[in-house]
This record gives structure tokens, C-alpha cells and sequence, in this order.
């Protein structure tokens, strides 16, 4: 148990909560490791929020030795008494509120269900953030999430179609539920030019679609989509941005890849469509999404209710085509992006023709993209969590529990070595 001293204890309204955080962390190579990271960063740029004290959880086979600060814990997540001894972690650290990022398959048990025995036994309040919240769903995930709800201070949802779903779904109360949007880099509206020339697209006009891949995108569809638009604007080039995802790679290897590689071959479409199979540092998304004119997401899924790379391209400004995924029929409103069937690359096609033929409607969809991504940028979204924390540290004062740091004595170093955090597994 960390218990502060008396001193500490009278300077309460002098000093900054600390944050616990729990989900995977970078370097791993996930969009949660990466979410979590960022959220983290945008938290913990205002002076009125403490240290980050993050619990990263780790395949069993992970190397340890990558991970650095502010990771100070480790949860095996196929081990139960890993994620007992998480909330035994949080307890006796100096943290006022911690946050967790939900999402089913990074936790042990079956659904990630170890995770509800961590907030059963956490003594410091819980904010989550849930990322999957499906319609209708299985009756183990509506009450693995149900009991997260029960069990936290606030929820957090990224899309405003939650509300109605977790009533409707989930037979939860939302009084304590609060939308923030997805963050996403904080991209400037103009520099199209300058990153096609410094990506050697100068005099194409770029499709792209980035993110892991798995079969549940659509490539396919957005390829088989190319013959008639090609064939009119044959300046089109389609880029396929990112490596295949791991788990993906784990089971089938590339067979996916190789099937797409295939099409684009039998369609003679080999001048049209690159894949850059890596996977990206933020700084090159970023350049390729600014050297993008239209982003397209094919994907399959009708309930997936966030897109990190939906997101991406929203605050970037870019003019969006997508199939109607939950996400990003809200994104989508309001003439921010053209909606098109699943599974139908025909109306892929129909729609990329009005785009190119149509200067005008892209230049203000581009408009009302970026306009409405101004609330979507890590600046903004990492305020309305570090605002959130401090209210719900507030609200859940415990003089032993809550704040480490003096405003004006920040520690820029880990207090725990990793060889220690490591003893912890």
C-alpha cells in the first residue's frame, strides 16, 4: 500500500491526480496499443493531470524488455492471477482514477471475462472505454459488459449510435456514459501536393485504405470496384497501406494478401493498385493520408462501431467512401462521406465516378470533413479525457488514494525499473 503523508495529504488541491491505464501498449503492433498511447500522451500534456502509470497487457511469449515508460506493470492475458494481481497493483499505487480500454480479445478467460474479476477488486474508481459494442449480441458479451458498466464511475463511447445500443441492447442506464470522439493526429487541411511529391504520386490521383489486414475489409470489393473507373480516369492509383495483422499472419499466413495480389493481376490492374505491406509509423500514415484524395473502407462488418483509421481520415479532411458500418454512418452525416452497399463493388465504383467527376463536391465534403475533425484531434480529445479523470478523482476523493505529484515537481523518469515491473508476472 502506497500511503500518502500528512503534508501530502493538506496540499491535496495543489497537486495532480495521477491515471492509472490498463490495455495493450506500444510497441506492440495493435490499434489499441496504439489508441492507448496516444491517449496518454494528449492526457498527460496538461498540467493538471499527474503521472501515467500503465498496466500493458502482454502476450505470454512477449519480449519485456521492449516496453519502457511510463509501463509499470505487465498482465499476461491468458493469466488469471495476472489480472488479480492488476487491481493489487492500482490499489497500492498512488493513482486517483484509472482508465480502461476495453476490448474483448486482449483479455483472458473466455471473451476477456478476467477482466471483470480486476474491477471487481479495484479500490479506485474506473473509467472505461468501451471500443466494441455490438448489436444483439452474445449473451456472455452483453453481461461482461454490463458488469464493466456497473462497475465504473464513467463509460466512455466513441460513437453517439451507442446511447440508443446500450439501451436498447444492453438494458444499461447512460446517465453515466459520455461520448468522446475517437482522437486522431492533428493534420493541416493544405500539403496534398507537397506529400504526393515527396511520395512519388505526383500526377495520380490516390485512393488508399490503411490499417492491418484481415478479410474482414473488403479489399477485394474496392479492387474489383477499379476496371470501369480506371478505364476513364486512368491517373487512379489505389494504395493498400499496412502489413497483415498478426493474429491474422499467425493462422493463415499471407493467404489474403496473396488472393488480392492475385485479382489485381487477372483485372490487369498492376498500374493501379500498390500495397505497401509494413507497418507504418504514424508520421508515414499521416504523409500518405495528406497525399490521399479519396479514403475508402470496404468494410464487411455491419456493427463495428469505431474506426481508428476512419477517424484518421475524418480529421484530415479527406472526402470518405465507405460501406455503412456503424461508425461510419456517423461519421458519414451530414455530407462528411457517401455511403455504399456491403459486398458490392458496383456501387464502390458508381460512387468513386461522381467523386472524379465532381472537383466540386470533393472540395466541400474535404470542408466539411475537416470541420467537423476539429473536435477529433489529440489536443481536444486527450482535454475532454484529462477533464474527465479529474472530475471523477474528485467525486471519489480518498486522501490515501489519490494524487502523487506536485504541479511545479514533475517526474520525467519511471519510478519502477522494468526488471522490477517484471516481477509482477
Amino acid at each position: 500500500m502506497v500511503v500518502g503523508n500528512a503534508k501530502r495529504e493538506a496540499a491535496a488541491t495543489r497537486v495532480a491526480p495521477n491515471v492509472g491505464y490498463i490495455g495493450t501498449y506500444v510497441p506492440r503492433e495493435c490499434g489499441i496499443a496504439t489508441f492507448t498511447a496516444d491517449v496518454v500522451k494528449s492526457v498527460h500534456a496538461y498540467p493538471f493531470v499527474g503521472e501515467p502509470y500503465v498496466a500493458a497487457m502482454v502476450k505470454p511469449e512477449e519480449d519485456l524488455s521492449r516496453y519502457r515508460y511510463p509501463v509499470r506493470f505487465f498482465a499476461r492475458e491468458t493469466s488469471y492471477g495476472d489480472h488479480v494481481r492488476m487491481a493489487t497493483f492500482f490499489n497500492e499505487m498512488p493513482v486517483a482514477v484509472v482508465n480502461l480500454q476495453h476490448e474483448f480479445g486482449i483479455f483472458g478467460g473466455r471473451d476477456g471475462e478476467f477482466i471483470c474479476v480486476t474491477a471487481d477488486l479495484l479500490r479506485k474508481p474506473l473509467v472505461t472505454t468501451l471500443h466494441t459494442i455490438m448489436p444483439a449480441p452474445h449473451p456472455n458479451l452483453r453481461e461482461i459488459t454490463r458488469h464493466l458498466i456497473a462497475r465504473s464511475a464513467r463509460v466512455v463511447v466513441m460513437n453517439p449510435m451507442a446511447f440508443e445500443l446500450l439501451v436498447n441492447d444492453y438494458g444499461v442506464n447512460t446517465r453515466k456514459v459520455v461520448l468522446i470522439h475517437h482522437g486522431a493526429p492533428d493534420v493541416p487541411f493544405d500539403g496534398r501536393e507537397e506529400a504526393k511529391r515527396e511520395l512519388g504520386l505526383m500526377g495520380r490521383f490516390v485512393i488508399s485504405t490503411f490499417g492491418l489486414l484481415s478479410r474482414g475489409k473488403g479489399l477485394e470489393y474496392a479492387i474489383q470496384a477499379l476496371p470501369p473507373v480506371v478505364e476513364k480516369h486512368p491517373d487512379v492509383l489505389y494504395l493498400i497501406l499496412g502489413e497483415t495483422h498478426p493474429n491474422v499472419r499467425r493462422h493463415e499466413g499471407e493467404s489474403y494478401r496473396e488472393e488480392l495480389e492475385a485479382l489485381v493481376r487477372e483485372l490487369g490492374l498492376e498500374r493501379h493498385v500498390q500495397f505497401v505491406n509494413r507497418y507504418l509509423t504514424k508520421a508515414e500514415l499521416i504523409r500518405y493520408l495528406q497525399a490521399t484524395d479519396i479514403y475508402l473502407t470496404p468494410y464487411l462488418n455491419p456493427n463495428q462501431i469505431v474506426s481508428g483509421t476512419l477517424a484518421y481520415a475524418m480529421a484530415s479532411g479527406k472526402v470518405i467512401v465507405s460501406t455503412p458500418y456503424l461508425y461510419a454512418q456517423a461519421l458519414c452525416a451530414e455530407g462528411r462521406g457517401i455511403l455504399v452497399n456491403f459486398r458490392d463493388a458496383q456501387s464502390i465504383a458508381d460512387a468513386l465516378m461522381l467523386l472524379l467527376n465532381n472537383p466540386s463536391l470533393r472540395a466541400e465534403m474535404e470542408r466539411r470533413a475537416y470541420a467537423f475533425g476539429r473536435q477529433m484531434t489529440w489536443s481536444a480529445v486527450g482535454k475532454r479525457y484529462a477533464e474527465l479523470f479529474v472530475a471523477v478523482a474528485q467525486e471519489h476523493r480518498r486522501p490515501w488514494a489519490f494524487f502523487a505529484t506536485p504541479l511545479l515537481k514533475r517526474t520525467t523518469k519511471a519510478p519502477l525499473a522494468l526488471a522490477e515491473t517484471a516481477k509482477a508476472l
